[in-house]
């Protein structure tokens, strides 16, 4: 049988300072021959997520951190291309974690969760079951369960470009709440209004965004989901109403700043005085709802009540690149690396 080269990226050391650092190598590598009981999954579409930076770093999560030397942890959709599993025939569609690599063994024993085989034929392009109908879309919807904004609520939503956010809203909006938008730039902020139908969106990168933060917020805010943390969310609060309640989401201002310089919250009384709410998630503490909750998804993706977009970046070797713009913030919408066509 041809022996196959795997390309993959390895953590070289924990990462300090800003996205564009991180320290992974790309090596060359032969895969090992399968043993019974694995299959030899090939990576197609790859997720990149603000979470990578997590994975990346010492910071406390749900999974241990990546070691060093290791291959970089990824969610990915792939094709059974070897097998000596009968649950994983060659040929199937799966989604899992296939990490940052070409090729990924699918082992019961290594890895941190066993991969799903997706209906044939797909039920949706594999970028979609990575974003809108896969984790990203399940994490606006937790969130806004959460926020659980009501008719005539005001509800912000930070990062609302992005890929839960830009989702959120929408289904914030859906829910009667009045729905106002941080972003970066006044091109983000059009998108999020005339296109995904936000109220009004602020530009964060206008120097007196907080100025025009509060004059977007006249009655206060009721409702937030937060993806950005930071000087947004401790300026939020400074508007928060009696009762508000907040989703945490992602705090992408604190994933890629060194532990020391975190920006933290000065404005944290506003909890207290305001007799607030905040609840931290985690998508996968919510495994048994993917399937109801992508059916709803897919439903509204299909009649236009949900709108997104998505970034595709071609080649694994650009990978790190696609991270690097998540944190400057370039693009909208769910950001994707496709690894190889489905044939390959």
């Amino acid at each position: 049988m041809t022996v196959l080269s795997n390309r993959a990226f390895r953590l070289r050391k924990r990462p300090a300072g800003l996205a564009e650092e991180a320290p992974l190598d790309l090596v060359e590598e032969e895969v090992a021959p399968l043993a019974d009981g694995q299959a030899l999954v090939r990576t197609l579409v790859l997720s990149v997520d603000p979470a990578s930076r997590v994975f990346m770093s010492d910071i406390r999560s749900d999974l241990p951190p990546v070691e060093i030397g290791e291959v970089m942890r990824g969610l990915g959709v792939g094709r059974v291309v070897r097998s000596r599993r009968d649950d994983l025939p060659v040929g199937a569609h799966v989604l899992g974690w296939t990490g940052w690599q070409d090729y990924r063994i699918a082992d019961d024993a290594t890895l941190e969760s066993p991969f799903t085989v997706l209906p044939d034929p797909l039920p949706a392009p594999p970028e979609d079951l990575l974003g809108v109908l896969g984790l990203t879309g399940v994490t606006a919807w937790i969130a806004v369960e959460i926020a659980d904004p009501k008719p005539g609520d005001t509800l912000v939503v930070s990062a609302a470009a992005g890929a839960v956010g830009s989702i959120a809203g929408q289904l914030a909006k859906e829910r009667g709440a009045r729905v106002v938008g941080v972003a970066g730039g006044a091109e983000k902020c059009r998108y999020v209004v005339e296109e995904l139908g936000f109220d009004a969106c602020v530009d964060r990168r206008d120097p007196d965004w907080r100025e025009r933060f509060d004059e977007a917020t006249p009655d206060g805010v009721d409702a937030d989901v937060e993806n950005a943390g930071g000087e947004i969310l401790d300026h939020v609060l400074t508007r928060i109403n009696t009762g508000a309640r907040l989703a945490l989401c992602g705090m992408i201002a604190d994933y890629s700043a060194d532990p020391g310089q975190r920006h933290g919250l000065r404005n944290l009384v506003e909890m207290l005085e305001q007799r607030a709410t905040a609840r931290g998630f985690l998508v996968t503490d919510h495994a048994d709802r993917f399937e109801e909750i992508t059916a709803e998804l897919a439903a509204r993706l299909a009649d236009g009540r949900v709108r997104h977009s998505r970034v595709v970046v071609d080649g694994l070797e650009h990978a790190p690149a696609a991270l690097e713009r998540i944190f400057r913030g370039d693009g909208r919408g769910k950001v994707v690396v496709r690894v190889a066509p489905d044939g390959a």
